[in-house]
């Protein structure tokens, strides 16, 4: 019961029209591009290959801000933190991204904590994201 409505929740989410999609991969590469080198230039992580930017970026991060898309801010956040513990957890474990040593996040909120911090960072990505791509296809795509 809980997974059909689950799916069905999905669908809804996903029936949307292909340019807002197409907006959120041209929004979210440009991003992932940018956020890894901030990452390498400040020393704090980076991914092991620069294509993970289209799998963590486009392939995880689009489709997790379609299913939030529209829900209160806080919502989210919440449900974004989840996701991106997920990923930084996945990331480390793996071996797929690096973290420098005695990295600025390890310095703030020690090394324990760093996955942590990332995941309450980046967990921003998902509302800030939905309002951001949602007032540029507002501007290009809405009918005057």
């Amino acid at each position: 019961m809980i997974m059909n409505e689950l799916i069905t929740y999905a669908k809804e989410k996903f029936n949307v029209d292909k340019r807002l999609i197409l907006l959120y991969c041209a929004i979210y590469f440009p991003w992932g591009l940018a956020m890894n080198q901030f990452g390498i230039t400040v020393e704090i992580a980076r991914f092991t290959y620069w294509w993970q930017v289209i799998t963590c970026y486009i392939l995880y991060m689009v489709p997790i801000s379609l299913l939030l898309r529209g829900l209160p801010f806080h919502a989210q956040y919440a449900y974004g933190f989840v996701a991106m513990g997920l990923l930084e957890f996945a990331g480390n474990g793996l071996e797929t991204s690096y973290a420098y040593p005695d990295n600025l996040v390890d310095q703030i909120f020690g090394i324990r904590n760093y996955s942590l911090g990332l995941a309450l960072f980046f967990a921003l990505y998902f509302p800030l994201g939905n309002w951001g791509v949602g007032k540029l296809y507002n501007i290009f795509f809405e009918k005057k």
